[in-house]
């Protein structure tokens, strides 16, 4: 986007923003949008119509065809796929005050089907009662009628994709929304769009080549509009079938107008929830993009989405697993992985905009660890490319652009690339909200460039699939114990030996229910401290102690083993290591630790290596390994910077309190 451009959308913006003042006292603030957002629509469809408007008016006087005939006469008349037969324009509906509310629902209701169904998506009918008894529809209409032209000579297409969507930032910022739900950086598409079809140039080139095109989050449509004047640049000849769905309506009223108005294929525009209403189900295609919302909980649709996990596994879109529930960013790929063509169909190719989470969010085992297992593992993960930082509306936060196909090139087969992009960008004369950061189209080339040559260098690394698994080690450790006759140990708790059911013991004075403790456990704890109070590590040695109390009081076998580790133990790292009555070794839970293994190191030699020198009674609980996956992208491009010397710090430090001292006592001069 040129400085200029950035200029204009705010003139327009800031003005259109005035219009919503005269809405404050009877809309609230997170309803302005309700209002603005149809009117503007309208408003930029009646620009792009007017020139054609008496052409439109005498076929319908004077033709005498049918109302299908008709409609095609129509649009050729506009050369739009869209028209409106009505005597009003917007600028004429303000002559007639007193019938504005009337004339207005005739003006709507004059435009071609398809402009009506999004009207309704505005659920224009029910705002414009509510204006017209508040006295405010007038207003708004003679606002616009006189003061804004949103004509295509003055506000080309894309400039006007721009402002819809820096309105919707406002609205969607005022009333607490998330900004980043509808729409994408032009410049950022741009990057994703030459990425996908960057391997793809000749193909792509062919005459009369056919392709296809989808958005699973649509927004205001930026994503299909740039993608499809992109592959329309390279051929022009090209026929770019575009698909998308959106679940906000206004925004869905938005793109599709967008897309109307811009002779696109409005009617393939989905409105709902992409995973619990796929308007594409079955469909596959062949380039897909998306910008997910960030961090945005899909709690909401969880039981059919869950559903869909459980029954259909692989068959289904969620089989590898499912994120947590409060960011379903990884939903989006793994929706759009399902839509893929087949390997013999000519594949697919993948760009969607990820923060960093799903990098390395989850453990080994967990939802987001198993998707980018499954994805890493069926050679699908071809590129990521780290945008800089503050280039998006309403975050300043780090994002990433992931390239996902199921048809590698030869060369890229088995490897991913990283590519750190954050340095490219220059800063915006004046900031888009929190979008303060532009790639240039000088910028995009480089980053493509770098992409396409798959060379190691500064910004870019190679890796084998395998470097980003690894596996999760459980280490155990035995539980060891000391013994002792200790008073500490023999009186911490009242011992009452009351025989269960299942012939164990407990030590709770509750079991008494307050009668006296019977004389013979008095005894026994009496015998016991009379054996003293030295601590032995070796458990044989302390059986030997003991074992004439155990005879005298004809103690059981466990009631034996209950006393012995329920009172007159403690942990000690140095003690016997406790077996189980199995013989087995029992794992100290409070000593347990884990060890990460890189898939191409074997656990074993590394365990040898790296666990044992320290820990020599540890072993691994094979039962509990998992592997796991993570893209640890930051650590990849970390660079040492030394420190400075200390003599350098300190002559700083010396310098900043010498002007400290003299801007001090200037002010007592």
């Amino acid at each position: 986007m040129s400085q200029q451009n950035s200029l204009n959308i705010n003139e327009y913006t800031n003005f259109i923003w005035k219009i919503a003042d005269l809405l404050r006292g009877d809309y609230k603030q997170s309803e302005y949008g309700d209002v603005v957002l149809p009117f503007t629509v309208l408003c930029r469809l009646d620009s792009v119509l007017l020139a054609t408007k008496d052409k439109v008016l005498e076929i319908d006087k004077t033709s005498n065809f049918g109302d299908k005939v008709k409609e095609k006469l129509f649009e050729q008349a506009t050369g739009m796929k869209f028209y409106n037969k009505s005597n009003f324009t917007f600028r004429k509906l303000k002559d007639d005050a007193p019938n504005i509310a009337e004339n207005l629902r005739d003006y709507i209701t004059s435009f071609s089907a398809n402009v009506q169904e999004i009207m309704e998506a505005f659920n224009i009918y029910a705002q414009i009662e509510r204006l017209d008894k508040a006295g405010l529809l007038y207003m708004i209409i003679s606002k616009y009628a006189d003061e804004i032209d949103l004509s295509p000579e003055k506000v080309p297409n894309d400039l006007m994709g721009y402002i819809f969507e820096e309105l919707i930032r406002r609205f969607s910022e005022i009333s607490n929304e998330t900004a980043g739900e509808h729409f994408t950086p032009r410049e950022v598409i741009r990057l994703m769009v030459s990425l996908i079809f960057n391997e793809d140039g000749a193909e792509l080139s062919e005459d009369g080549k056919m392709t296809s095109l989808y958005d699973p989050a649509a927004g205001t449509g930026g994503m299909l509009a740039i993608g499809s004047d992109y592959l329309k640049s390279l051929n022009q000849t090209i026929y770019v079938d575009c698909y998308g769905q959106e679940l906000n309506p206004m925004t869905y009223a938005v793109c599709k107008s967008d897309m109307l108005i811009k002779g696109q294929q409005y009617d393939r525009i989905y409105r709902g929830n992409s995973f619990t209403e796929d308007g594409t189900a079955g469909k596959t295609f062949s380039y897909m993009l998306c910008n997910p919302p960030f961090g945005v909980e899909w709690k909401k649709y969880d039981k059919a989405i869950k559903e869909e996990n459980e029954k259909l596994g692989f068959a289904g879109r969620f089989g590898a697993g499912l994120p947590r529930i409060s960011d379903g960013s990884f939903l989006f790929l793994q929706h759009m992985i399902s839509k893929m063509k087949p390997v013999d169909e000519g594949g697919s190719r993948i760009a969607i905009v990820f923060n960093g989470s799903p990098l390395f969010t989850g453990d080994a085992g967990s939802g987001e660890s198993e998707i980018r297992r499954w994805i890493i593992e069926n050679d699908w993960l071809e590129t990521i490319v780290a945008l800089p930082d503050q280039m998006f509306y309403n975050t300043g936060i780090s994002t990433y652009i992931w390239i996902v196909t199921n048809r590698k090139s030869k060369l890229r087969q088995g490897k991913i690339q990283l590519i750190n992009a954050a340095d490219f960008s220059e800063k915006m004369r004046k900031s888009l909200g929190s979008k303060r950061n532009q790639i240039t189209d000088t910028q995009i080339n480089e980053i493509v460039g770098i992409h396409k040559d798959f060379l190691p260098n500064e910004y870019s690394k190679i890796f084998d699939n395998e470097d980003f698994g690894y596996w999760k080690v459980t280490v155990e450790r035995p539980v060891r114990y000391n013994f002792s006759c200790c008073e500490d140990r023999v009186y911490s708790l009242p011992i009452v030996f009351q025989k269960k059911k299942n012939c164990t013991w407990s030590w709770s004075q509750n079991d008494l229910d307050g009668q006296p403790m019977p004389q013979d456990l008095i005894d026994l704890k009496n015998d016991l401290v009379a054996l003293g109070n030295e601590v032995y590590s070796d458990e044989k040695q302390f059986k030997a102690l003991i074992a004439p109390v155990v005879k005298k009081h004809k103690l059981t076998a466990m009631q034996q083993r209950t006393l012995l580790y329920n009172v007159l133990s403690a942990e000690d790292e140095n003690g016997t290591i406790y077996l189980d009555a199995k013989g087995n070794q029992v794992a100290n839970t409070s000593l347990r630790d884990y060890e990460t293994v890189p898939l191409k190191t074997d656990i074993q030699e590394y365990f040898a290596q790296e666990v044992l020198p320290h820990v020599p009674d540890a072993w691994i609980d094979e039962s509990k390994t998992k592997k796991g996956y993570e893209i640890p992208f930051t650590r990849q491009f970390y660079k040492y910077v030394p420190l400075r010397a200390s003599s350098v710090i300190l002559s700083e430090i010396k310098a900043l309190e010498d002007k400290i001292q003299a801007d001090i006592a200037d002010l007592f001069e």
